[in-house]
């Protein structure tokens, strides 16, 4: 059963791992610009922005907690569904592209196993660009009630750093944290064959809650 927050733990925010290497050097520097700039007119100028910077980055490594939604397959990402493509196989892919303006802590979209965490190396364009297919990217396979999903975290054009939370091997919970994408990217779902897609292009998603397939 998906893990259930309770309603303390739904209002708070934490931030998200594999955040420190970006969040504390811009921290640190707003806060040794802002003590500073009591005493000097030019640290008082790198304050503004350094306090700017990392309020942005505290903004872009929330990690909310969610109220898993009930469902076969769950969005694993906050975004906006940018193509359903079927595939030759018989499976469905539905493509969320991801915004630095949202939440990029990515969440299992079914319970299972993990059998497979392939890191593919690549290129960095935009992630709502063609050419994205070729970006670099995480391909995630879970062994689940409904057989093989495939899951890939696709990194863009700013993103330059997957990080995968789980090894293969590793049991999830629907709903569960398994990475972060860093600074705006992609993620792709392969519904099975048989399985109806229950959302369209253009609409918003958010990880752990918005049901991709259709009863």
């Amino acid at each position: 059963m998906p893990h259930s927050p309770s309603s303390a733990q739904r209002g708070r925010v934490r931030l998200a791992r594999g955040a420190s290497p970006w969040l504390l050097p811009t921290v640190a520097t707003a806060a040794v610009s802002l003590t500073r700039a009591r005493r000097s007119g030019r640290w008082a100028a790198v304050a503004v922005p350094a306090t700017a910077l990392a309020a942005g980055m505290l903004w872009f490594f929330r990690d909310p907690e969610r109220e898993i939604t009930q469902g076969r397959v769950i969005s694993p990402a906050d975004g906006v569904v940018q193509s359903i493509m079927p595939w030759k196989d018989g499976r469905t892919r539905v493509a969320i592209f991801m915004s630095p303006l949202n939440v990029h802590v990515n969440r299992a979209p079914l319970a299972g196993t993990v059998t497979s965490v392939e890191h593919i190396p690549g290129g960095f364009v935009p992630a709502f660009n063609k050419e994205s297919e070729n970006n670099e990217r995480v391909v995630w396979h879970f062994d689940t009630e409904l057989g093989d999903i495939e899951m890939v975290q696709i990194a863009g054009a700013v993103a330059r750093r997957i990080v995968p939370y789980v090894p293969q091997g590793t049991k999830v919970e629907q709903g569960e944290r398994i990475g972060l994408i860093r600074f705006g990217s992609r993620v792709d779902v392969y519904l099975p064959e048989g399985v109806d897609v229950a959302v369209e292009v253009g609409q918003a998603t958010t990880a752990g809650v918005t049901r991709l397939d259709r009863d």
